[in-house]
């Protein structure tokens, strides 16, 4: 696959993406969020890949959207006054995408991380963040709406919390976003962050590849499935998965003192 906006490295099972605009601090234009779309695409069938990594490039994750992007969207509003909810919508399929992959969605946080990016980091598993990371939804005050970006942030903090971000503009930093469940760990320096990564990689890579799957599916069918029909579908996934080949090779693993054969080394 290749991209403008995106940087793709891949070892093994480990995938990952930069986003690749830093002189705009990595705002999406709207052929990031076609991009992004069509690498999401692609993983939810990729049965080899275990491990999402996504991150900016120079020292920002996402300011958000791109004003330039913007401003062409309301000039094309004169012409065609559905274009604008046609890009809106086209960058929530996006977030919708990037919550449904089957692979562990890891978001790393640095710098600004506003409306859309705020929104990505939303959608994946696990976040970490720079405890001087600059989060939030400024649209408010840009005479805008974080219309798809909302409902992501309401799922992973609460309406109560979502409602003043979104009303409010109010910006919050790694430390308060770590206090909201926001993300999962925050570092004081780029080169802890970085070690922070391996560690939870090295920790990902010990995890076996089916199961850790099975596991996110029921993650996610979560909030839509009555709980009697979860458990009954939770019971017959741990039936199919004590019966597979990654429950006998853990055992044998165990009992034997040695590595699980899925391990994988990643840096």
């Amino acid at each position: 696959m290749v991209f403008e906006t995106l940087q793709l490295a891949r070892q093994g099972g480990l995938v990952q993406v930069t986003l690749n605009r830093p002189a705009q601090r990595n705002a999406m234009s709207l052929q990031m969020v076609a991009e992004l779309s069509r690498l999401w695409s692609c993983l939810a069938s990729d049965a080899e890949a275990r491990v999402v990594v996504l991150q900016g490039a120079g020292g920002h994750f996402c300011a958000g959207g791109d004003v330039r992007d913007m401003a062409g969207l309301r000039h094309q509003l004169a012409s065609d006054s559905q274009a604008a909810v046609r890009f809106n919508r086209q960058f929530g399929q996006m977030l919708q995408q990037a919550a449904a992959l089957p692979q562990v969605l890891v978001a790393v946080l640095q710098g600004a991380v506003l409306g859309g990016g705020l929104g990505l980091a939303c959608v994946a598993d696990i976040v970490l963040a720079h405890a001087d990371c600059q989060l939030g939804m400024p649209e408010t005050g840009l005479g805008l709406i974080p219309a798809q970006i909302a409902p992501f942030v309401a799922q992973r903090i609460g309406l109560s919390q979502a409602r003043w971000l979104a009303l409010s503009g109010q910006r919050i930093d790694g430390r308060r976003a770590l206090s909201l469940g926001l993300v999962q760990q925050i570092q004081p320096s780029d080169t802890a962050l970085t070690g922070a990564l391996a560690e939870l990689l090295a920790q990902l890579a010990r995890t076996a590849p089916l199961v850790t799957r099975q596991t996110k599916r029921l993650m996610q069918a979560m909030p839509g499935m009555a709980l009697d029909a979860l458990l009954d579908e939770a019971a017959s996934c741990f039936s199919e998965a004590m019966q597979g080949a990654e429950a006998a090779e853990g055992a044998a693993a165990f009992i034997d003192k040695r590595v699980p054969s899925w391990v994988e080394t990643w840096p």
